[in-house]
Formats: C-alpha cells, structure tokens, sequence
C-alpha cells in the first residue's frame, strides 16, 4: 500500500528483514494496518511521535531515543504527536513483509 510521506528512507533490505527510516510532514500518517508475520519496532529519531494500537486499545507515545515494538497481527497507525512532524527507524521482520489495511479509527 503506498500513502503520502515527507521521506522515506531504505536503509537495509535481506529476505524476511526490512530498516527504513521514515518521515512524516505535519499531518500525514502511517494509517492502520497490521501485518501477517512481522513485528514493527519504531525508534523515534524526531518527535514526539505516536504509535495507536487496537486489541487491545492502546497508545504509545514515544520521544526521541525511545523505541517500541508492535508484534505481527495487531492493527496500528503512526503519527506525530498532535499531527505534527515526525522521523523514526522501523525494523520490520523476521518474516514475509505484507501490509494489511484496517479501515475506520
């Protein structure tokens, strides 16, 4: 799925493991989604940034330095705190990268 982002950086790609660094402008989002096999681990590089997670519900807020990690098949979406910009690295495996949309918040 592609979606609007300021940058987006491909640091390390090898089978069954991805590292991105990602920028979002004010006001764009990593919108939810969860995936079948990989776990997302997010370091936050400039923020703040948010990580809100379903099943449950919950929502990270994460400052520069500060990393958590989404395990596969629970939903997520990414943002900068009040909309704001934002820049993390995202590890994303072990396993077959896929991006499954969740529709509504």
């Amino acid at each position: 799925m592609s979606y609007p982002l300021e940058k987006r950086e491909l640091i390390a790609e090898a089978p069954g493991l991805r590292m991105q660094i990602l920028t979002l402008a004010a006001g764009q989002e990593v919108p939810w989604h969860w995936h079948s096999e990989v776990t997302d681990t997010f370091w936050c590089m400039d923020g703040p940034m948010v990580i809100e997670m379903r099943a449950p519900r919950e929502s990270v807020e994460l400052a520069p330095g500060q990393m958590h990690a989404v395990p596969a098949k629970r939903a997520h979406r990414v943002t900068g705190k009040d909309g704001r910009r934002c820049r993390f690295a995202i590890l994303q495996g072990v396993g077959t990268y896929d991006f499954q949309p969740v529709g509504g918040a």
